[in-house]
């Protein structure tokens, strides 16, 4: 499965930005997503996960009532609706996937088994 995240940019501080994340086969709506991020110098984090049936949604806490993850199964797309956008959450952000993520693991990078090439989003002060 090839992975494409995008839309990414640089947002002021308060504003919004919606990440996508596709696949070329348009198989997504068989997988399980989680969307990641890493900032300079830090260790990749867990943001969001979205069940491939759309059963568990699960959020980091630093970005809980900020963002959004959904799917559009029919474009084969996960989004990540990002709202009240901080500087700390300026990191690359990515997109695995995985056929079926043991739910206590969703947070667990090391257990997907395809990524996207990443998307860097920048929020300035």
């Amino acid at each position: 499965v090839q992975l494409q995240a995008f839309g990414g940019g640089l947002v002021q501080a308060g504003g919004f930005l919606r990440l996508s994340c596709t696949s070329s086969a348009r198989t997504l709506s068989r997988y399980d997503i989680g969307w990641f991020r890493q900032a300079p110098g830090k260790e990749r984090e867990f943001v969001a996960y979205h069940r491939w049936n759309g059963g568990n949604t699960y959020y980091a806490d630093s970005v809980k009532g900020r963002f959004t993850i959904s799917r559009d199964s029919a474009k084969s797309t996960v989004y990540l609706q990002m709202n009240s956008l901080k500087p700390e959450d300026t990191a690359v952000y990515y997109c695995g996937a995985d056929s079926r993520v043991i739910l206590s693991q969703y947070a667990n990078g090391q257990v997907y088994d395809f990524w996207g090439q990443g998307t860097l989003v920048t929020v300035s002060s």
